[in-house]
C-alpha cells in the first residue's frame, strides 16, 4: 500500500519551513497515527465517526488515555474499511482530531466526536501489521484571526443566517464559539456545509491564505446565487 508524497506542494513547503522556524514541528521520531476518511476534515470543524474496526478501536482508546490527537487524511483511493482490493493512496496533507466524546453504541462499536485542530504535513508514511497507518508529521503554524473584508461581509452574513436557520431546525454542524469575524473560521465552515467536489474542497483546506479561501468560497456562493 502507498501513500502520496507532497513533493512540489508550495503550500505544504511554506507551512513546514514556518512550522520549523517557530519551533512549532513535531519532532521526526514522533509517529503520528491516521484515519484516512473519504472526507476533508477542516481546521476547528466537527467530525463524527463510527469505530467498530479493531485497529481504529485501539486508537481511539489509546487516544483517550494519553490525551493525544490523531491525524485525518483525504483518502483517494482503497476505502475506508480494511481488506478493499485497491491500494490505499491518500493526500499527505490533514487536520489533527482531537477526541471530545465518545459513546459506546454497542460491544465492539464506538460513536466518536472530534474537533479539527491544526493542519500538518505528513512523511514516511507506513502501515503497522494491524493495519494502522502512521507517519512523521509536522504541523502548520496555527492560522491568526483574519479579518474580513467588506467586500467579503454577504457571505459571512448568509453564514450568520444559515447557521440560525439550521439552530432552529435542531441541526448543530459546528462547534460553538461561533468566530464570524474571522475570514478563515467562515471559509472553513462554508466548504462543510457546500457540496464542492472533495479535490477542490481538499485544496481550500491546505489553502494558507485564509482570506483568499473567503474569496474563492465567496465567488462559488454568488455563482450558486446564494449571495
Amino acid at each position: 500500500m502507498t501513500q502520496a508524497g507532497h513533493d512540489g506542494d508550495p503550500a505544504a513547503e511554506r507551512a513546514a519551513a514556518a512550522a520549523a522556524a517557530s519551533g512549532q514541528a513535531v519532532r521526526p521520531a514522533q509517529r503520528l497515527p491516521l484515519f484516512p476518511l473519504g472526507a476533508v476534515l477542516f481546521p476547528g470543524g466537527l467530525l463524527g465517526l463510527r469505530v467498530f474496526e479493531a485497529r481504529y478501536l485501539d486508537l481511539i482508546s489509546h487516544c483517550l488515555r494519553e490525551g493525544t490527537p490523531f491525524g485525518v487524511v483525504w483518502l483517494t483511493q482503497g476505502g475506508e474499511v480494511r481488506g478493499g482490493a485497491d491500494k490505499a493512496r491518500f493526500e499527505p496533507v490533514g487536520v489533527l482530531a482531537h477526541v471530545l466524546e465518545v459513546d459506546a453504541e454497542e460491544a465492539g462499536i464506538l460513536n466518536v466526536r472530534c474537533r479539527g485542530g491544526r493542519r500538518f504535513s505528513a512523511d514516511n508514511a507506513a502501515q503497522r501489521a494491524d493495519g494502522l497507518w502512521q507517519a512523521d508529521a509536522t504541523l502548520w503554524p496555527s492560522e491568526d484571526p483574519t479579518r474580513i473584508s467588506d467586500d467579503l461581509a454577504d457571505s459571512r452574513d448568509a453564514l450568520a443566517r444559515a447557521i440560525d436557520s439550521l439552530d432552529a431546525q435542531g441541526h448543530h454542524p459546528f462547534l460553538k464559539p461561533y468566530r464570524l469575524d474571522d475570514a478563515g473560521w467562515v471559509a472553513n465552515r462554508w466548504c462543510e456545509l457546500l457540496p464542492i467536489p472533495m479535490p477542490a474542497k481538499h485544496k481550500l483546506m491546505a489553502l494558507d491564505e485564509p482570506a483568499l479561501r473567503l474569496k474563492l468560497v465567496d465567488e462559488y456562493l454568488r455563482g450558486k446565487g446564494v449571495v
